[in-house]
């Protein structure tokens, strides 16, 4: 089961493009823009706190060579922007911008985008951002950080299931906690080193460079990792002293369990966002009631195939069992109204189908914990049985004793005969039968042993469900929420007062389909300008014979206008457009690709 979801993480982790946490919402100047005069800097705006890289900007000239721009830093009052300086005098043309920052819950994210200063150029100079994350690197960290959540899955359930349960002293579940700690600190480690060249999209080999190692040690998932070795090297010295004393777990090690789950909400989504304190409060307790589950469950399931264990302390997992579940719906429900923001996000979005699919899975591991509750209760019921009939039997050998001490042995006789006393003569026979002996009670080992069976069975298929989930879990967290989803798509334009509106189109001709970026500048009522611009199916800037625009405002039965574009020379435009009243005007956009090949598409646009 452990092979198949690291299988599932490599590949999953190495193809397909990068999700990241933070999604951006505003580019100023914006995407695609004309502008008349050059701008002092470029400044981004996402849905939550950033981290800046020094290589987070890389912007070209329309001849393709790379422009010496500032420092990158934030912008004045907002951890959530990232902005960078330009040169003072800016030459004509189009402008292309790639830019990478690491969003606050740890995953990095890119992009590109271009603006134009005075009119477009024919050609634009292209970038490659490359992935937001190298495959191999993010295949290798995905891995590490499911053995983590395995790691301290096992770590705290193991000795939660040790305090509460107290099981004999089996040497197998001090092996259990031996691994999970040195687990756990391989994970950290690994993360510890990939982090850099994660953040930066390099190879595994980039965390070999001495930058890499200070740019994570002064970064906060760096931080972070560092806090939770710091933890784990107290808690191996808890471990050692409780080991020497023999004594069973008490608050400090369920302080060391907090501390250990805290640096997991720091770092991932529950660190950024909104209601970010009962946020990651959720997060902790959902990841202690994770470990206390799951990780218990592979305590019972060891235990019970290699030590004795009673039903009643069965029965006390069960009970804690209860209330870590009762803790997982809550924060759970929580953490998915706080990820989603919507219904629709859950079908729409890659957040929300693995959140589906996370929920049909803990849906089954809920069945399973249930036949293992039954079988629970039957053991102990069985268990009680047993106990039952050895006091019994304990009692009634009590009393044949106690009658024996009451007889006086016969002077010159034989002894009383050990056993039961004799039942008196019949005087019907006038003779008696010796009683055959009752029989003895099931030893304890025998008792249950059906039940013990069907238990084993059930607490292996919620371990190897339990497994599932966390591979899930590991995928959702590397995966842009729903509701950060939906802010970047509703974001306002960053450059103020301008409309901008992208429109595709297709005339259903081989290389006949593209978009048209259309901007009206202010977009308010009275004068505007208006400047199109036609790209192909490449990408790049297209030459078209013709394109139309007009304006219609059927709420006041105006219209249409039309818009009397001209070509500028790789755009189209016109610096007096005329739009009386505010309101949703309807843009017909027709574009004529050749002598006989034309369509037509309709957007709203609102002039205020």
């Amino acid at each position: 089961m452990l092979l198949g979801t690291l299988l599932v993480l490599f590949l999953l982790g190495g193809t397909g493009p990068a999700s990241a946490h933070a999604a951006l919402r505003a580019t100023d100047p914006e995407d695609g823009s004309v502008l008349k005069s050059a701008p002092r800097d470029i400044t981004l705006t996402f849905t939550e706190s950033v981290g800046l890289l020094e290589d987070s900007f890389r912007v070209l000239d329309p001849d393709g060579r790379r422009l010496r721009t500032g420092e990158p830093e934030h912008a004045r009052g907002g951890a959530e922007t990232a902005r960078v300086t330009l040169p003072a005098k800016l030459a004509e043309g189009t402008y292309t911008v790639a830019w990478r920052v690491v969003s606050a819950d740890s995953h990095p994210v890119s992009g590109a985008f271009t603006f134009s200063v005075g009119k477009p150029s024919l050609t634009t100079a292209t970038v490659d951002t490359g992935p937001t994350e190298d495959p191999a690197t993010k295949s290798l960290y995905n891995i590490a950080r499911y053995l983590a959540y395995l790691a301290v899955a096992l770590l705290i359930g193991t000795a939660t299931f040790m305090a509460v349960c107290r099981p004999p002293d089996a040497p197998v579940l001090h092996r259990l906690l031996k691994a999970g700690w040195w687990t756990l600190l391989g994970a950290t480690l690994a993360l510890l080193v990939l982090r850099a060249p994660y953040e930066t999209g390099e190879g595994p080999l980039g965390a070999l460079s001495a930058d890499s190692v200070t740019r994570t040690l002064t970064g906060r998932p760096g931080e972070v990792l560092l806090a939770r070795l710091a933890l784990l090297l107290v808690a191996a010295l808890y471990l050692l002293r409780l080991a020497r004393l023999r004594k069973p777990f008490g608050w400090a090690g369920a302080a060391l369990a907090v501390g250990l789950a805290v640096t997991w909400a720091a770092g991932e989504h529950a660190s950024a966002g909104i209601q970010v304190p009962v946020a990651m409060t959720s997060s902790a307790l959902h990841l202690l009631a994770t470990a206390v589950w799951l990780g218990g469950l592979t305590a019972l399931l060891v235990t019970l195939y290699r030590a004795r264990l009673t039903p009643a302390a069965v029965t006390r997992f069960s009970r804690v069992a209860f209330v870590s579940v009762t803790v997982l719906v809550v924060t759970g429900v929580y953490q998915s109204w706080r990820g989603l923001g919507s219904w629709d996000a859950l079908t729409g979005t890659t957040y929300g189908r693995l959140l589906t699919l996370k929920l049909a899975a803990v849906v089954l591991l809920l069945g399973a914990a249930a036949l293992s509750r039954r079988w629970t209760a039957r053991l102990a019921t069985v268990g009680a049985e047993t106990a039952e009939t050895a006091e019994t039997a304990e009692t009634v050998v009590e009393a044949e004793a106690a009658v024996r001490e009451k007889v006086p042995e016969p002077v010159g006789g034989p002894p009383l005969p050990e056993g039961p006393v004799a039942a008196p003569e019949s005087s019907a026979s006038g003779s008696s039968e010796p009683e055959s002996p009752e029989p003895e009670p099931p030893a304890p080992a025998e008792a249950g042993s059906g039940q013990r069976s069907a238990l084993r069975r059930s607490v292996l298929a919620e371990v190897a469900v339990g497994a599932a989930v966390l591979a899930v879990t590991t995928l959702l967290t590397s995966t842009l929420p729903g509701r950060a989803e939906a802010e970047a798509a509703a974001g306002t334009p960053a450059v103020v007062g301008a409309s901008v509106t992208n429109v595709p189109f297709d005339v259903g001709t081989p290389g006949g389909h593209g978009k048209v970026q259309i901007t009206i500048d202010p977009g308010r009522v009275g004068d505007n300008s208006i400047e199109a611009l036609v790209y192909g199916p490449d990408g790049g800037v297209s030459v078209v014979p013709e394109l139309r625009i007009s304006f219609t405002l059927p709420a006041k039965d105006i219209g249409p206008v039309d818009a009397e574009l001209t070509d500028k020379g790789g755009y189209w435009g016109n610096s007096f457009l005329n739009l009386p009243i505010a309101g949703k005007w309807e843009m017909k956009v027709t574009v004529r690709t050749t002598e006989v090949d034309q369509v037509s598409e309709t957007r709203t646009v609102v002039i205020r």
